[in-house]
């Protein structure tokens, strides 16, 4: 089986990207899914531990847990520390049940994939990326999103042509869909019969 990790900045078409792939009948693990899961279930007492008076009614409340990491990169660091440990376990489950099935690919989606070192648990990388004018007008258009607010997501993202530049594919995500939509197949074609490693690092 062939991991694949998808990710690219904010507002860069990852979903898009995803669904197409499901579609495909390819499996697709959506960390950001998962954390806000794990936001309503195991990670809130580890949460309210962590940062007192963030969780109401045995959820987290973003916007509380927000105002309390403050920007801080230790806050950050600490709530990683929690966070990532649960979503790791849940993607080796996730990847266990694919390699049972005897899938071809799996896919990984994940906003940081770089940033937290899981470009080297995938055997092939593909970032989706679009012009700067089209991720910020995408971006934009999201409900409760301020320019503020967008600045601080990118601070901690690594830079679109970074990730291009690391990349094993990319998906130009600026055309229309069909567009989007043939990259993705041909990239496909490309790894068919392909064998990973990378599921021995789980």
């Amino acid at each position: 089986m062939l991991i694949l990790g998808l990710t690219g900045s904010i507002g860069m078409g990852k979903s898009g990207a995803a669904s197409w792939l499901r579609s495909k009948g390819i499996g697709v693990f959506d960390a950001d899914a998962r954390v806000h899961e794990l936001y309503a279930g195991k990670a809130v007492p580890l949460i309210e531990a962590a940062f007192p008076g963030t969780t109401v009614g045995g959820i987290v409340d973003r916007a509380r847990l927000s105002a309390a990491l403050g920007g801080s990169d230790a806050a950050f660091k600490r709530l990683e520390a929690i966070i990532h440990p649960l979503v790791r376990a849940e993607e080796t489950a996730f990847l266990n049940e694919e390699a049972a099935k005897g899938a071809a690919f799996a896919v990984l989606e994940i906003p940081l994939l770089f940033e937290t070192g899981a470009d080297k648990l995938v055997d092939v990388v593909i970032v989706v990326s679009t012009d700067v004018e089209t991720q910020r007008a995408r971006v934009m258009a999201r409900p409760g999103m301020t320019a503020a607010k967008f600045e601080t997501i990118l601070a901690r993202q690594l830079s679109d042509a970074e990730k291009r530049r690391r990349a094993d594919f990319v998906v130009d995500t600026s055309g229309p869909v069909t567009d989007t939509q043939r990259q993705i197949d041909q990239i496909l074609e490309v790894l068919a019969g392909r064998t990973g490693t990378a599921i021995s690092r789980f």
